[in-house]
């Protein structure tokens, strides 16, 4: 079935593009959460008119994205955790531990948005990466301190 996304979906497309999904998927999740109108002529027409209204709100929201990244960078986060004589943590620091601190702090970032390879196990300062948009990032540093 086509459709046209009226909001980036992931893995399907970005906002006004036509692609094809399965029935199912356009019909259960995306048209009832209005993400997607069915691409018929009437919505064809429509999606002409409505171009240059979603390429403003695109530029929109990749501005006011900057402008979230460079708040976010430039303040650092300060986790504490037990930590043995070494460094070494019992347990470790996750992208929900950091989440948490940063909402704390005032910032609502969703905890998938935060790019981690794997957990933080030692005490020390560390870089991590925040997708706020599909074309901006930002770089955190991460301060964990032992108790």
């Amino acid at each position: 079935m086509k459709v046209i996304l009226r909001e980036d979906v992931g893995n399907v497309g970005e906002m006004g593009m036509i692609v094809s999904v399965a029935r199912g998927y356009a019909r259960n999740y995306l048209i009832p959460k209005k993400f997607a109108v069915e691409a018929n002529p009437k919505n064809m027409k429509l999606l002409q008119h409505e171009t240059r209204l979603i390429a403003e709100k695109v530029k929109k929201l990749k501005v006011s994205a900057e402008d979230f990244a460079k708040k976010v960078a430039a303040t650092p986060v300060t986790i504490t955790a037990k930590a043995g004589e070494e460094g070494k943590l019992f347990g470790s620091v996750t992208n929900k531990d950091i989440a948490d601190a940063l909402l704390a702090m005032g910032f609502s970032i969703d905890k998938r948005k935060i790019l981690l390879d794997a957990p933080i196990k030692r005490t020390g300062e560390h870089i991590v990466k925040i997708r706020i948009h599909p074309e901006v990032q930002a770089d955190l540093k991460v301060d964990v301190v032992p108790e």
